[in-house]
């Protein structure tokens, strides 16, 4: 059984962080995907999913989880933070198959004009380390 069942905001923020790939990649599916409201179109499989929120990472001025929920294949985490001297906020959505690796992950900043700014900023930093 995968290690992401019961994930928490504090298990979420250790994983992201893992030093290696390899680390990273061990808590998901082979197909994992995020889709998120900065992004044009989904990202597919733990490389892709690891460059997206090592590029993220790197953006917020600062960033704390304020709420979350988990239920048997979901984790729900609110959080809230600033972008570019302004506040920006969302959830991130864990979906965990039934071997509990994680398979889908939904990715939704707010507000509107924060979402244009945090998406044209992230597209300049993944299109560098691609």
């Amino acid at each position: 059984m995968a290690e992401a069942q019961g994930m928490s905001a504090q298990n979420w923020v250790a994983l992201i962080n893992r030093p290696s790939l390899e680390e990273f990649s061990l808590a998901f599916s082979k197909d994992a995907t995020l889709d998120a409201s900065v992004l044009r179109e989904p990202m597919v499989g733990a490389p892709d999913i690891r460059r997206f929120f090592d590029a993220t990472r790197t953006m917020y001025e600062s960033i704390a989880f304020v709420h979350e929920t988990t239920s048997i294949s979901h984790s729900y985490l609110s959080w809230e933070g600033l972008f570019a001297g302004k506040e920006v906020a969302g959830v991130t959505v864990l979906h965990r198959d039934e071997a509990s690796f994680i398979k889908h992950i939904a990715l939704y900043h707010r507000p509107f004009d924060q979402v244009l700014a945090f998406s044209a900023e992230l597209i300049k930093l993944l299109n560098r380390s691609s």
